[in-house]
């Protein structure tokens, strides 16, 4: 018996004797070995069987038929959930997303033969301990070369997603992608417009959330992806080399690759910033901004993100514009903070900075900045510009963590409270009323008292009988 190319967990190794115990196959598939042998975490484990899902569901007392009719069950056990697919072949994809028809059959090797990659066709026998590897991903691992199983071109036009995939994986793993694969997903981008928008997004997500997106979506520009996928792209991406556009494009790409790989929220905003100075490079910087903002939510609509998602990412983009310095006085700083939301004033902040470092960078891309260079500054080096907004964020702290009042819910006196003691009824006046006395306590946290509020608003509603 061979050893385990991969750890295999303790409930991974039960459920495949449940399905020994019945004569059936059990085999780990996908991702999991693929990464296992790279050396990287995974807690995703596929399953593949010559069970079909019928007997599957009979086995195991707690199931999910996540995708019955494609022969996918879910099985959980253990705390764990393992996707287990029966072997099958697939018929042809007429609409470029599901197989026509899909058949179940007693044999790993042609159900290896249907998936995408070679780096994803390795199987480990879990009942009799043996490595199966068929279309040599193993050593395309080593090569760390990404390939198209079979006829590239055939696996592309089957399923669309498999080419922005590439691209993810490209990105995600580190590797290159081989030139045969490479020129297939040019010829079948037409593939892209078959996919349902939330599939795309999900691919999009995941490439925001590896350690370099710049290489995805530099391969979407070499393969044309990016008129299909963002035809927002297209002023900056197919500019000739030098010119405005293809500026805007690397610069983009610099700020995305340099915030944080967790927060998908900012890396996106910062993928976004600068569509609208290449759709109006005559536009003032601020309302550039803003076009960059309007131009994202219609992608974030087209593209079904989420309200949240959404929420974060215009944010960003809308007040993009500010313009900080040292002498802003401390009722500014809680303005500021006021008007942007103390959950999204950080990431505010440190759009600005990767902006501000990607923009003092050379338009070469990828270029290491070097902060002797000269040339690589532009009116202030980049320490200067990244300390004034250092300052900007620990101001920023301090006022939080003062507890001082920052939005109409932190007043010391709330709507009823003043209709109650000012005889004013519900409506837009009482809304104006509690907009002036949260500018009253911005401007001087002391005021915020009921006695002093309750004087102010006498007075402000004397003024307006």
């Amino acid at each position: 018996m061979e050893s385990a190319p991969i750890h295999i967990p303790d409930t991974l190794k039960k459920a495949a004797k449940i399905f020994s115990g019945a004569s059936f196959q059990c085999w780990l598939v996908g991702g999991a070995i693929r990464d296992g042998l790279l050396g990287r975490e995974s807690y995703d484990y596929d399953l593949a069987t010559d069970a079909a899902p019928k007997e599957v569901i009979k086995l195991f007392r707690r199931t999910i038929p996540t995708g019955i009719r494609h022969g996918t069950v879910s099985i959980l056990l253990g705390g764990y959930r393992f996707e287990t697919t029966s072997f099958r072949q697939e018929g042809p994809y007429s609409d470029g997303r599901h197989p026509d028809k899909v058949s179940f059959s007693g044999n790993i090797g042609s159900d290896l033969a249907r998936r995408d990659f070679t780096v994803n066709a390795m199987a480990w026998d879990l009942v009799n301990n043996k490595f199966f590897d068929p279309h040599r991903g193993r050593d395309d691992l080593g090569r760390r070369l990404l390939r198209a199983i079979g006829n590239p071109e055939e696996r592309f036009r089957e399923d669309g997603l498999r080419s922005i995939r590439a691209c993810r994986l490209a990105s995600q793993l580190g590797f290159r992608i081989h030139q045969a694969t490479l020129n297939a997903i040019s010829k079948a981008r037409s593939n892209i417009g078959n996919l349902s928008a939330e599939r795309i997004w999900e691919e999009i997500k995941k490439i925001l959330q590896t350690e370099k997106p710049s290489v995805s979506f530099l391969l979407f520009k070499q393969t044309g992806l990016i008129e299909a996928i963002f035809p927002e792209f297209g002023i900056q991406s197919i500019s000739p080399l030098g010119k405005h556009g293809e500026t805007d494009f690397f610069i983009s790409l610099r700020a995305c690759d340099l915030a944080n790989p967790v927060n998908f929220s900012l890396r996106a905003a910062a993928l976004f910033h600068r569509l609208g100075r290449s759709a109006h490079p005559t536009k003032n910087k601020d309302s550039s901004f803003l076009q960059s903002a309007n131009m994202a939510r219609l992608i974030l609509k087209r593209y079904r993100a989420s309200n949240a998602e959404s929420g974060r990412i215009i944010n960003m983009l809308s007040n993009l514009h500010f313009q900080y310095s040292n002498d802003w006085s401390d009722a500014e700083v809680r303005r500021f903070v006021s008007r942007i939301g103390v959950g999204e004033i950080h990431n505010l902040i440190e759009l600005r900075n990767v902006i501000t470092r990607a923009n003092l960078s050379s338009l070469r891309f990828p270029h290491k900045i070097s902060k002797e260079d000269p040339k690589n500054r532009a009116g202030s080096s980049i320490s200067e510009s990244t300390e004034q907004l250092q300052d900007l964020s620990e101001r920023v702290n301090s006022v939080i963590e003062s507890k001082a009042p920052l939005t109409i819910g932190d007043l010391a006196i709330n709507g009823s409270q003043i209709m109650d003691n000012c005889h004013v009824k519900s409506g837009p006046k009482l809304g104006k009323l509690l907009k002036y006395l949260l500018e009253c306590v911005l401007e001087n946290p002391k005021k915020n008292s009921c006695d002093q509020l309750l004087w102010l608003s006498r007075s402000w509603l004397s003024e307006r009988p």
